[in-house]
C-alpha cells in the first residue's frame, strides 16, 4: 500500500517516525486518524513515546525487525516503551541522533565513519546485522541520506559510484538514487518504508514517487 501524509503539516514524515517490519515509532501527539493511516499502510502496530524528549523520532532513533538503537540520552521510560516490544539499546558518546547516523535493514547496516569500535559492535549486536562504515554522496549521516528496506534502497542523489558499489554489495539488494519533496536528496527525511507499504509526505511528485516506488520493490517487473 502507497500513501501520502504529512505529519505536524510538514512532509518530513521520516524525521518523525521510524518504522520496521512490524512496529512504527510515533510521537504521542500524533493524532488518531495519522496514525491508523500509517498502521494500516504499513501493516504495523504503533508505539508512542518521544525519544530523548524529543517528536523527531526517525532522527533519534535507528531500528530493525530484531531490536531499537537510540542514544545515550533516552529517558529510562521511552526506553521500556520499546522494550515492551522489541530489544531496544543506548549509544554511548556524544552523537545523539541516532536515526541520522545508521541506515539499516534486517541484514545490514551502514553507519557514521566517525562511530567507535565499540558502538559499532553494540549496533551489531542489537539489530543483528553486518555494521560497516561509510558516507552516501558525501555525507556522514547516512540515516538521511538514504532509505532501506529488505528490498530496495533509494540513496542521495549525489552518491558517488564508489559509494553505490560498497552499499550494494554491503546490502545485497538493489541501490538506486532519488528524490523527496520537489527536489530535496535527503530521501531518508521523507520517507517510511518497510516491505509491506510505503509512505512520503505530499510534497513528493508523481516522478519521484515512481522512483521510490521502483527502487524500493513496489513495482513488480
Amino acid at each position: 500500500m502507497i500513501r501520502q501524509l504529512d505529519f505536524y503539516g510538514y512532509p518530513y514524515v521520516g524525521i518523525y517516525a521510524r518504522c520496521t517490519e512490524e512496529y512504527v515509532v510515533l510521537p504521542p501527539d500524533i493524532d488518531g486518524p495519522s496514525v491508523r493511516m500509517v498502521e494500516e499502510t504499513l501493516g504495523v502496530t504503533a508505539i508512542r513515546t518521544l525519544v530523548n524528549e524529543s517528536t523527531l523520532i526517525g532522527s533519534m532513533m535507528a531500528g530493525n525487525s530484531n531490536g531499537f538503537v537510540v542514544s545515550d540520552l533516552a529517558l529510562d521510560r521511552e526506553v521500556k516503551a520499546l522494550q515492551k516490544h522489541a530489544k531496544a539499546v543506548r549509544l554511548k558518546g556524544k552523537m545523539t541522533a541516532s536515526g541520522n547516523i545508521i541506515l539499516a535493514n534486517d541484514t545490514a547496516a551502514l553507519v557514521h565513519p566517525a562511530l567507535t569500535d565499540r558502538n559499532v559492535e553494540a549496533i551489531a549486536k542489537a539489530l543483528k546485522v553486518d555494521v560497516r562504515k561509510g558516507t552516501i554522496g558525501g555525507l556522514k549521516t547516512v540515516g538521511m541520506a538514504g532509505c532501506a528496506t529488505n528490498k530496495g534502497l533509494l540513496v542521495h542523489p549525489r552518491a558517488t559510484e564508489e559509494e553505490l558499489a560498497a552499499i550494494e554489495d554491503l546490502f545485497r539488494l538493489p541501490v538506486d538514487i532519488g528524490t523527496v519533496s520537489f527536489g530535496s536528496p535527503l530521501v531518508g527525511s521523507a520517507i517510511l518504508a518497510n516491505t509491506k507499504g510505503l509512505i512520503t509526505g505530499t510534497r513528493t511528485s508523481g516522478p519521484e514517487m515512481g522512483r521510490i516506488e521502483d527502487a524500493l520493490g513496489f513495482i513488480e517487473e
